[in-house]
């Protein structure tokens, strides 16, 4: 295929749209894939049981605020509006992560019908998406990264076809869906930042003068500033939340930064998004597009600097298959790599995301398969009933005249969140925490009576526990029953009496961010 007339010139200074305009949209098998991984998703959406984030969530959702010390707040906003309108069950926070994985098989086809590809190109990106292991885990549950990645997706998708079309109203739209990213996570501000120097090293740099991008900067300022004041009135606590949560080794650390990023897009299926890197600097015909690629290498660098994780650049993952399939559709596989766009590959990535990541085994076998030191989100969906079960039991041998004035102390916002979601039908009062959001939800009553503690981890981390109360004494451990080795398997359950300070004093010390 001959490049485009305008590219005679620096695209950088050209103002008409490419003339390569695409075929349309291969909306049938697109589609099928799309509804293939949804399907899957929703029927898989009752297995294990909920995730801590997702036990967070249901809590956050009923202490609506601006913000949070760890996230903004349109994920508690939708888990409210999705159990006020379908229940509060956990089929009805997950499926609409799956309808939002699926969709991002769409926005990913998309991607690719916008660089120029047609049918076969937009299978291949909407295949490599489908099967992505990243993508197939994160659909599974109610999690930020779920929707931050479809929104990301999608702002590297309409900026791609603003490159193509220059329609400026596409730049409105870029930052109408900024703004919904940037309260999902305001990580998405660094994608934001790096394809916007994308632009302005390789163009094309127009937008600089188009109304509609002042437009678009604008509507994603307003939508963030709410979020911004409640940070500052509350001391930023996201900063130091980012310091917090850096990878300091669940993902291998810096030298797992861009070996994780191989696993996570699939180990055949990436070698499509590094060629589509790759190809961005090479080809003539993806020239317009050169801006992906320097936004891809810029986020990598600023992120193993900043010690970030690999799926922060997942936004940007669709773009390069797109271009990977663009170049193939076009000029053919480069020699040897013809047996990877083949659909047995596909086929075998597909079943191993799904045996890797989706909850396939019976919760019995789990702790024998190694799907838990893969996806090691899996081992946390397993036995929040039991664990509010053994709080109880140590809650019901307190002595019958001490229980009214009793209060439960957890670890972690998991805990809380469980203990809020199976205590009341097993008599339980209220768990606090002082772990992230839950420390903003409220202290505990100054009632004088006993707290009954869930963690330190180990005996010796317990004598903590005497900084503030006099009388500490393990009496149980947390076991889920499958011998699963998540957060929770083996804690101390503590009772606690003779209470040092008023909660007032007390509760400061007790915050914690991680």
């Amino acid at each position: 295929m001959s490049a485009p007339a305008h590219e005679a010139s620096d695209p950088a200074e050209v103002d008409v749209p490419s003339d390569s305009t695409p075929t349309g949209p291969a909306w049938r098998p697109v589609l099928l894939l799309a509804g293939a991984l949804g399907v899957l998703l929703i029927a898989l959406s009752a297995r294990y049981g909920y995730h801590r984030d997702e036990l967070y969530f249901r809590v956050a959702g009923r202490h609506l605020a601006w913000g949070y010390p760890d996230q903004p707040p349109l994920l508690p906003l939708i888990a409210r509006a999705v159990t006020a309108v379908f229940g509060d069950s956990l089929v009805a926070l997950r499926v609409p992560a799956a309808l939002f994985s699926a969709a991002g098989v769409l926005v990913a086809a998309l991607t690719a019908h916008e660089m120029g590809g047609g049918r076969r190109a937009q299978l291949l990106t909407a295949a490599s998406y489908t099967v992505c292991p990243f993508a197939v885990a994160i659909g599974h549950t109610f999690y930020t990264a779920t929707l931050d990645l479809l929104l990301s997706t999608a702002i590297v998708w309409l900026t791609v076809r603003w490159v193509r079309t220059r329609d400026q109203r596409l730049l409105l739209a870029v930052g109408a869906v900024s703004a919904l990213a940037l309260n999902v996570k305001y990580l998405a501000a660094f994608l934001l930042a790096a394809l916007v120097i994308g632009l302005l090293v390789s163009g094309p740099r127009e937008f600089l003068r188009r109304p509609m991008a002042a437009a678009g900067i604008l509507v994603a300022v307003a939508a963030v500033v709410p979020g911004l004041v409640w940070q500052a009135r509350h001391g930023w606590p996201q900063i130091d939340m980012a310091g917090a949560i850096a990878d300091k080794g669940d993902f291998a650390g810096r030298p797992g930064f861009i070996p994780f990023q191989l696993i996570m897009t699939g180990v055949f299926t990436s070698w499509l998004w590094i060629y589509g890197l790759w190809r961005t600097y090479r080809s003539d015909d993806l020239r317009e597009f050169r801006f992906l690629g320097h936004a891809y290498l810029l986020l990598n660098v600023l992120f193993l600097i900043t010690a970030g994780k690999p799926y922060y650049l997942s936004g940007l993952w669709a773009a390069l298959w797109a271009a990977g399939a663009v170049e193939i559709e076009r000029n053919g596989a480069p020699r040897g790599f013809h047996w990877l766009t083949s659909a047995p590959v596909y086929v075998i990535t597909g079943i191993t995301s799904v045996l890797l990541t989706l909850p396939v085994f019976p919760v019995k076998w789990l702790a024998d398969t190694p799907q838990p030191a893969i996806n090691a989100d899996a081992a946390e969906m397993v036995g929040w009933p039991r664990f509010a079960e053994q709080v109880a039991d140590v809650y019901r041998s307190l002595p019958p005249d001490e229980r009214p004035a009793a209060t439960i102390i957890v670890g972690n916002y998991g805990e809380a969140g469980a203990i809020d979601k199976y205590g009341p039908r097993l008599g339980l009062p209220r768990a606090y925490s002082g772990h992230n959001g839950f420390w903003y939800f409220g202290r505990p009553p100054d009632t004088g009576g006993p707290a009954i503690v869930v963690g330190p981890d180990t005996v010796a981390e317990g004598a903590g526990l005497h900084r503030f109360w006099s009388d500490v004494r393990p009496v149980a451990r947390i076991d889920n029953g499958v011998g699963l080795d998540n957060q929770e398997q083996g804690k101390p359950v503590w009772v606690c009496r003779g209470q040092r300070a008023p909660w007032t004093q007390l509760w400061p010390r007790m915050k914690q961010l991680s």
